[in-house]
């Protein structure tokens, strides 16, 4: 069974994925930030393929975009940092990047180096659904992987319901329309959504995720799914310890819980 599903089948609620820009704040630093954060507890990773547009990102991942660019990371340099990933490692691991670079690769060949790579799923948000229903789900279930889909306040009941027919793993449940970033707390406008999303009683279990960076965010997103996805407020504490990611994630537990 993919680990993902594994994750969900033996783990009901306050699951805690976080996000990271892979090749910064250094460049070797990818497989070592990894394996700290299972040591740590964290149940699920998302490793970001830098590239020079990320559209759907705010200022912060943006920034650790370029910079990992800067560091020289490559989507095959990445494959090759994380190559024996699997033997210190056993949470679900996903790549999450934008097309482009995916499509340069070739996306046999990108689904191939993930299953080598025992990478668990990927998360593409500028891969429109249709095309994926098309093109790339016979490809990814070929290789065994989870393709993630996001949803949104403004996505369709209709759609939401195509998603969670066609799709498998989890449901990234972006908590607004707007790009990443850290959020002081979650209005009552969009508390309604989760709660909407809740009573459609989806097939797939939901993650929540932009915008969670305190107790507040953090106990109203976990409430109404499987868990939260947190992203920028990790990247900003893992670049001003410097790489530290132990530091890192105490520092952000500790503004979890208080």
């Amino acid at each position: 069974m993919n680990r993902i599903n594994e994750l969900f089948n033996r783990k009901k609620n306050n699951i805690l994925s976080l996000y990271f820009c892979a090749g910064t704040p250094t460049f070797e630093g990818t497989a070592q930030t990894i394996r700290t954060l299972e040591e740590k507890g964290i149940d699920m990773i998302e490793i970001g393929i830098p590239f020079s547009d990320p559209m759907a990102d705010g200022p912060v991942i943006q920034d650790a975009s370029v910079h990992a660019l800067k560091n020289g990371m490559t989507l095959r340099k990445l494959f090759g940092q994380l190559k024996d990933i699997r033997q210190t490692t056993t949470i679900p691991l996903i790549l999450m990047g934008y097309l482009n670079p995916i499509m340069q690769y070739g996306f046999d060949n990108f689904c191939k180096s993930c299953q080598e790579c025992g990478i668990d799923g990927m998360i593409i948000p500028d891969l429109p659904y249709k095309d994926y229903m098309e093109e790339y789900k016979p490809i990814s279930d070929k290789y065994g992987l989870r393709v993630i889909m996001m949803i949104t306040p403004e996505t369709s009941e209709d759609r939401i319901r195509n998603i969670d027919g066609h799709t498998d793993g989890f449901i990234y449940m972006v908590s607004s329309a707007a790009t990443t970033g850290a959020q002081k707390d979650f209005n009552e406008q969009k508390q309604a959504y989760f709660r909407r999303i809740e009573a459609m009683n989806l097939k797939n279990p939901r993650m929540i995720g932009f915008g969670i960076s305190n107790k507040q965010t953090y106990e109203a997103a976990a409430s109404h799914a499987a868990g939260c996805i947190i992203g920028s407020k990790f990247v900003t504490l893992l670049e001003e310890e410097k790489g530290d990611a132990a530091k890192a994630v105490d520092r952000l537990k500790e503004a979890l819980n208080s």
